[in-house]
């Protein structure tokens, strides 16, 4: 089969052990991004299975109406990306291993990593001592016993939650009754309100899908509750927060600090991106679930997607109509 295998920006996914799996087919890897739907179409015009790195680019009717050899798109989790409608009336399966899964730990360390980071200006301090200066900012602030805000307790709020337990912070917890409901039978502190949440909380960092009922769900008045001295992280997606209102409420000074690794439209390239020039937040490039192991396991899914297919018995199919096309 001709594979081919968008957005491998990092040329990360033929030294995964599993590359070896396709071992046989030709596989086609682009490293660089493109929306442009002439572009793709040019790409993926000799394309039998397409695999996608999650979210990266999006699969619509006009370019599907275009490939006229793609018979597959595997991928792993949730898949707002794809026209699946377009893909079943084309005849092309689309396949993805979704549910109940292991929470993607990669995500959590790197929400970890930037609240620490953030509280003790880390990224700032090493720019500093690059330019031959030292300490050149005002003292960082520890972790221990401030307050942690988690605003969706699923699987990815769960592991962040524990890790602050571990730095001896209070966890407080928010979202759906069902996320509250597993916060508290795992022992936290449910907050009495999502304004309670943004108000008491040190820290608050999103753990929310983004559908149609959560775009949007934090505001510029929900910001703005936060204290001076707190930190708004986001590893989740840019998409929960209403446009611009982050960037207002670090000006106004309400949080003081923000750390954030999604973008509403990705990749950010060329420096342009008004958080990009705020010095009291750390910005990283959507590097959450991107860590070698996730991919492996990743990736293992979706070769093997691909291979049954060819062996013609498809599994995780997400459209079960496309296979009588």
């Amino acid at each position: 089969m001709n594979i081919t295998i968008l957005d491998d920006y990092q040329d990360t996914i033929r030294t995964l052990a599993c590359y070896g799996k396709v071992a046989g087919h030709r596989v086609t890897i682009w490293n660089d991004h493109t929306k442009d739907v002439d572009a793709l179409a040019a790409r993926l015009k000799d394309t039998e299975a397409l695999a996608l790195i999650r979210e990266r680019t999006p699969i619509r009717g006009p370019l599907l109406e275009r490939l006229d050899k793609l018979r597959l798109i595997s991928q792993a989790g949730v898949f707002p990306h794809i026209d699946v409608e377009a893909c079943t009336r084309r005849g092309v399966i689309v396949c993805s291993q979704t549910g109940p899964g292991r929470p993607s730990y990669a995500t959590a360390e790197l929400t970890w990593g930037l609240i620490i980071a953030a509280f003790r200006r880390i990224p700032q301090e090493m720019i500093a001592l690059r330019a031959g200066k030292w300490q050149a900012y005002p003292i960082g602030v520890g972790l221990r016993g401030k307050t942690l805000g988690i605003y969706g307790y699923g699987k990815i709020g769960a592991v962040v939650a524990g890790y602050g337990k571990a730095f001896g912070m209070n966890v407080l917890a928010w979202g759906r009754d069902a996320s509250v409901s597993r916060a508290r039978a795992d022992g936290f502190t449910v907050a009495a309100s999502k304004e309670a949440l943004f108000a008491e909380s040190d820290v608050v960092s999103l753990h929310l899908r983004l559908i149609a009922e959560t775009r949007g769900l934090v505001t510029g008045a929900d910001l703005a509750r936060m204290k001076p001295t707190a930190l708004f992280v986001n590893t989740s997606r840019a998409g929960l927060v209403v446009p611009g209102a982050l960037e207002a409420a670090l000006r106004a000074g309400r949080p003081g600090m923000a750390a954030v690794d999604v973008y509403e439209d990705e990749p950010v390239l060329g420096g342009r991106h008004p958080l990009l020039a705020m010095d009291n937040v750390i910005c990283a490039p959507h590097l959450g679930y991107v860590e070698r192991d996730g991919l492996e396991h990743m990736f293992e899914s979706i070769f093997g997607q691909i291979l049954a297919y060819a062996s013609g018995k498809p599994i995780n199919v997400q459209n079960p109509e496309a296979l009588t096309r």
